[in-house]
């Protein structure tokens, strides 16, 4: 089975929150937990470049899954995932893009 890739482009217009989003990411490998194991193998974000061509986006959050079910669990019961969402809470200026597809090795 593929891997899943998934990519959620945030529109977030402060420089600040866009580093916290960054440091929440850089842990969440560790931090999201699914039957007591760590379930995510790769994930980080990173803020885009000032570009016209960026329609506004300004981080990526790449996160790998070992397959859809894990990508599902995620977003609808880890905790860690609740997290980040509180965090980015009132701080980006609409809902996030996400696309995802399968890993191509």
């Amino acid at each position: 089975m593929a891997k899943i890739v998934r990519l959620t482009l945030f529109k977030i217009p402060d420089a600040a929150h866009i580093e916290e989003a960054v440091k929440k990411y850089s842990t969440l490998s560790q931090d999201a937990v699914k039957d007591g194991q760590q379930y995510i193998p790769v994930a980080h974000a990173t803020a885009t470049y000032d570009d016209p061509r960026n329609q506004g986006f300004t981080l990526v959050a790449r996160t790998v899954f070992h397959s859809k079910e894990d990508m599902d669990y995620y977003d609808n019961q880890c905790q860690a995932h609740v997290e980040i969402k509180g965090l980015l809470k009132g701080k980006i200026s609409q809902p996030p893009c996400v696309v995802y597809m399968d890993m191509k090795e």
